[in-house]
């Protein structure tokens, strides 16, 4: 896979990691990148976990990532970073929204949220950039534009350039959709 990255998304059912994954691969078709995209869903309906595999390169065989082969972890939320830590490369960064949310087990107060997981991941040797996504969506009009705030970030840390990416987002997104997740992108893109 030459030139190419290998990224997971990951988050909880219901955050749009499936936009987000749609959203990558449709900027890096458009670089002319071979693109391959997994869903791996689990119980996305009742706010389970859900993976998404993004791989794209000169030449791309199989969508699927294996542990210690990811060069970005996007993660919608920290305690999903934290699950998927071991599949990110030695050099690669984890990309992730500071927002907690509860799973179950901490709901039903069987247990705590772990604390200090950003500084785990870091203590681990990944490169973290943790921004507060859900603010900058709710600045961008809607809570649910965190997934495109996160986009944005990462697109940044990329080094891409950002037109590339507005085209995927207007290809991707409703038009009554598409100013606010622009906005979203640009919060995002700021934020690095």
């Amino acid at each position: 896979m030459k030139n190419g990255k290998s990224v997971m998304i990951v988050g909880v059912g219901g955050q749009g990691t499936l936009l987000a994954s749609r959203l990558l691969g449709a900027a890096m078709v458009a670089e002319g990148y071979d693109v391959k995209v997994s869903e791996v869903h689990g119980m996305s309906q009742r706010g389970g976990s859900v993976v998404t595999y993004v791989r794209y390169g000169e030449k791309v065989y199989s969508p699927i990532i294996e542990e210690g082969e990811a060069d970005i972890v996007l993660a919608f939320e920290q305690l999903e970073a934290a699950r998927y830590l071991p599949y990110l490369k030695k050099d690669g960064i984890v990309v992730v929204n500071t927002q907690k949310m509860d799973p179950m087990p901490v709901v039903t107060g069987s247990t705590t949220y772990p604390e200090g997981l950003l500084e785990d991941m870091e203590k681990k040797g990944a490169r973290v950039l943790a921004l507060d996504a859900l603010s900058l969506a709710e600045e961008a009009g809607s809570a649910k534009a965190v997934n495109v705030v996160l986009i944005g970030a990462m697109a940044k840390s990329l080094g891409g350039e950002q037109e590339v990416w507005l085209k995927a987002i207007e290809e991707t997104v409703p038009a009554k959709f598409l100013e606010m997740n622009r906005k979203a992108f640009a919060l995002g893109w700021q934020a690095v």
